[in-house]
């Protein structure tokens, strides 16, 4: 095999750009990534100094040359500098030093474009920055803040739910930092805005961040701030937790942190200070901390998704949601409820379900519970007509898995005869690909890692269904 011209393959093929200097930072090999960030062809890059192709950087503020002068990796770091065309832009770096003999000889910097995230990041901080002034100096009686679930709208008479809806309500006014697990659909964030309606802090702000839906790099600046200088082009905002100062703060999928922002978030929550990135001083904050995961918080401890000392330290209010599975006693007044809601939402007057249905929902598994339940059911209102919803308005696509694993569950399997193993183990496998790829925001590399299988089996599975390219998972 000609392992030079795999390399040349690997190279050409990566989505990150790549850097190689000599001991000078003078560029020896150039590489974009697709976007083109530099702004330089390669032809033209080589040879010159890494501070000719970004001309705003210094000696100072330069990855190169400050692994030049340490000798050490920096790996992961955030830069934002003005590429060779003048454009402003952003990346994600890890550089590394390349030693020879015991000198350095050069360093290799691997880079990825981060300017559109972290202009939407920006944006969003300044857009709840802008929405909480304004809240503040509206002379209103309303709640100022976002939450806008009571437990009014926590549905349902089960033993399991009344007793959580009881604690929640007596945990209210507490300043103690509340932990809530409970599977995808459950309820969480409505758990958690009921809590904060209920509080004397109802009047402040409610600021929900689902630590799973921005790069982990992001998130600093995002939770904590930056300060002025801190970095190329940065500027003073605050972060959440300032943001939020005299209510509360949801961290939703908070096993998603970085373990070392992780460590921060522990001393925010001792100490009740935040020190914005590049700042010198801090700031004292009275920020009450609700956080969520949807998966066992013990089991994410030990496979350590969460840190052991963050988990003790927000399990002062522990509070678990049931699955729906576990209190199909509340499915009735439920689809009660949606179909109320629904109604008015689509100028229908539909009055119920037929019994044919209600059995198939109370013999349903419900993995996507709560969730699911009400799309089941907006989607047949959709279709129904007349003031009853009946098997055949449910769109086939809910249809078939809610009749055929509920009619297995009822033991009545010969209702379920057209049930094919193979195809039902490949829809599935299906399913959780696109759920990964999703989750992992179209990086395969990620997905893989999610569905704990090797990167390459994950391409050999998208070439067996015939997605040609990520963008094609909806």
């Amino acid at each position: 095999m000609n392992y030079k011209r795999l390399l040349e393959l690997i190279l050409v093929n990566l989505d990150e750009g790549i850097i190689v200097t000599d001991s000078m930072a003078n560029i020896t090999f150039y590489k974009e990534p697709a976007t083109n960030i530099g702004g330089i062809e390669a032809k033209m890059a080589i040879g010159m100094n890494i501070l000719e192709v970004f001309p705003d950087l210094t000696p100072e503020t330069s990855t190169f040359y400050s692994v030049i002068k340490s000798k050490r990796p920096l790996i992961e770091h955030i830069q934002h500098y003005t590429n060779y065309e003048g454009k402003k832009v952003s990346t994600v770096t890890s550089t590394i030093p390349i030693i020879e003999n015991n000198e350095l000889v050069g360093c290799f910097e691997i880079f990825k474009d981060l300017t559109q995230v972290m202009d939407l990041s920006e944006k969003v901080v300044r857009l709840q920055e802008q929405l909480y002034k304004k809240n503040h100096n509206e002379k209103s009686n309303e709640n100022s803040s976002e939450a806008s679930y009571t437990f009014e709208n926590i549905i349902g008479k089960s033993v399991g739910l009344l007793e959580l809806k009881k604690k929640a309500r007596m945990i209210a006014n507490s300043s103690s930092p509340v932990l809530i697990y409970g599977e995808t659909g459950t309820g969480k964030e409505l758990f958690i805005q009921a809590i904060h309606n209920a509080s004397s802090r109802r009047s402040k702000p409610f600021i929900a961040q689902n630590c799973a839906a921005l790069p982990f790099n992001l998130l600093e600046s995002i939770l904590f701030g930056t300060s002025s200088g801190s970095f190329t082009g940065a500027k003073d905002n605050p972060g959440l937790f300032e943001l939020a100062d005299g209510g509360t703060l949801f961290l939703d999928e908070i096993n998603s942190l970085e373990l070392d922002l992780q460590a921060k978030l522990l001393r925010v929550l001792q100490d009740g200070v935040v020190r914005r990135v590049g700042a010198n001083k801090t700031k004292k904050v009275d920020v009450r901390i609700m956080a969520s995961t949807n998966e066992d918080p013990v089991r994410l401890v030990q496979k350590k998704h969460l840190r052991e000392d963050l988990y003790y330290r927000l399990n002062v209010i522990y509070l678990e949601i049931p699955p729906l599975r576990e209190r199909k006693e509340d499915i009735k007044s439920l689809v009660d409820y949606f179909i109320d809601k629904y109604n008015k939402a689509l100028g229908k007057n539909i009055s119920g379900i037929s019994h044919e249905i209600e059995e198939v929902l109370q013999a349903y598994y419900w993995p996507g519970n709560i969730r699911e339940l009400e799309h089941v059911i907006e989607s047949a209102m959709n279709f129904a007509f007349g003031h009853k919803i009946f098997l055949e308005d449910i769109s086939y696509n809910f249809r078939k898995p809610l009749t055929q694993r509920a009619y297995v569950h009822m033991g009545e399997e010969a209702k379920a005869f057209d049930l094919d193993l193979n195809q039902e183990v490949e829809g599935y496998e299906l399913q959780l690909i696109k759920k990964a790829i999703r989750a992992a925001e179209g990086n395969c590399t990620k997905a893989a890692k999610l569905l704990k299988i090797p990167k390459q089996t994950l391409h050999n599975k998208l070439k067996k269904y015939d997605i040609k390219l990520v963008k094609d998972i909806k």
